[in-house]
C-alpha cells in the first residue's frame, strides 16, 4: 500500500462513503478517507487519503472547493434538491434576471449561513438529516462561511448555471434555497459538479470505476507540500520530531508562525509541526514505512 493521496471523480449516485468502502476494498485497507462530502447527487473531485495520509485529513479538507451547479427556480424540496419531496411551487417573477446580478452580488457578501436539516450536522445526539427523516423537527444554527467566487454563467427559463468557489462548510444547495428567494421564488439544486478541492483537480481524478491498487496517488510529502508550507529538518531535527521531543530552531529550518510540513533530509514526511517558545513542536507524527 502507497500512502498518499488518490483524487477520485464520484459519479452520481453513491456517497463519499460509499466511495471510501469500494477503495478500501480495491486497496486492501481499512486507511482510508475522504477529504470533503459529496452528497450522492453531486459528482466530481472527491479527495481519499489513504495510509498514514489519512492524518493529513484536516489539512486536506480546509481549503476552499470549487463548483460548477444548476439551480432550477419555481420548485422547492425538503432537501433543496432534485432528490428531496416537492414542498412549494411559485411562479416567478417575470423580470427575474433583472435581480439576479445584486442576489448574485448579496451571496457573495455573505459571512454566515444557514445549513440544509437534511445535512450531516450533528443536532441534538443525533445527525441533523436522520433527525428530519424521522419528522423531528430540526433547527439548526447559522455557520460561518466565505464566498471567494460567484458567477452565473447561463440562464434558461427557469434555470440558473453558476460557478463557484467556497470555503469548507458551504452548503450549495443553501445557495439554491437563498438565491431563489433574493429572486422573489423558491428553487432547488438540480446539478452539482466540484472540479477542484483545494489543491486537488478534476484534470488529475480517476472514474470511480477504475479505482484499484494501479491507480496513481500523490504521494504522502508531495501531499502535505500541496496544503501546507514546508521546511526541511537537519538528520538531528527529524530525530527530535520522530521521538515527539521538541525540535531546536537551528535543526527545524524555518522560525515562521503557522504550521508546516516537517520533511527529513530524503524529503520524506516526518511530521507536522509548529514553531512554539522559540522551539519546534509536533502536531502530527508520520510513521516511515519501507
Amino acid at each position: 500500500m502507497v500512502d498518499g493521496v488518490l483524487v477520485v471523480d464520484k459519479p452520481r449516485g453513491p456517497t463519499s462513503h460509499d466511495v471510501v468502502a469500494k477503495a478500501r476494498r480495491a486497496l486492501g485497507t481499512k486507511a482510508v478517507g475522504h477529504a470533503g462530502t459529496l452528497d450522492p447527487m453531486a459528482t466530481g473531485v472527491l479527495v481519499l487519503a489513504i495510509g498514514e495520509a489519512t492524518k493529513l485529513v484536516p489539512y486536506l479538507s480546509a481549503s476552499d472547493k470549487e463548483y460548477e451547479a444548476t439551480v432550477a427556480l419555481g420548485l422547492a424540496t425538503d432537501t433543496l434538491d432534485a432528490e428531496g419531496r416537492e414542498t412549494a411551487r411559485a411562479d416567478l417573477p417575470a423580470r427575474w434576471r433583472d435581480a439576479l446580478d445584486a442576489a448574485l452580488e448579496a451571496e457573495r457578501a455573505r459571512t454566515m449561513q444557514l445549513p440544509p436539516i437534511f445535512s450531516a450536522i450533528h443536532a441534538k445526539g443525533a445527525r441533523s438529516h436522520e433527525r428530519a427523516r424521522r419528522g423531528e423537527a430540526v433547527e439548526l444554527e447559522e455557520r460561518p462561511v466565505r464566498v471567494a467566487a460567484l458567477e452565473a454563467i447561463a440562464t434558461a427559463e427557469a434555470e440558473i448555471r453558476l460557478r463557484l468557489t467556497v470555503s469548507k462548510g458551504y452548503y450549495v444547495r443553501a445557495l439554491a434555497r437563498d438565491l431563489a428567494a433574493r429572486l422573489g421564488t423558491v428553487g432547488h439544486l438540480t446539478a452539482l459538479r466540484r472540479v477542484r478541492s483545494g489543491a486537488f483537480s478534476l484534470s488529475e481524478a480517476i472514474p470511480l470505476a477504475e479505482l484499484g491498487p494501479a491507480s496513481p496517488v500523490v504521494p504522502l510529502a508531495a501531499a502535505a507540500a500541496r496544503v501546507l508550507p514546508t521546511c526541511t529538518l537537519t538528520e538531528a531535527g527529524a530525530a527530535h520530531a520522530r521521538a515527539g521531543r521538541a525540535v531546536p530552531l537551528a535543526d527545524l529550518g524555518t522560525t515562521a508562525e503557522g504550521e508546516h510540513a516537517w520533511l527529513g533530509p530524503g524529503g520524506e514526511l516526518v511530521a507536522v509541526g509548529r514553531v512554539e517558545s522559540g522551539q519546534g513542536r509536533v502536531t502530527r507524527g508520520f510513521t516511515a514505512r519501507s
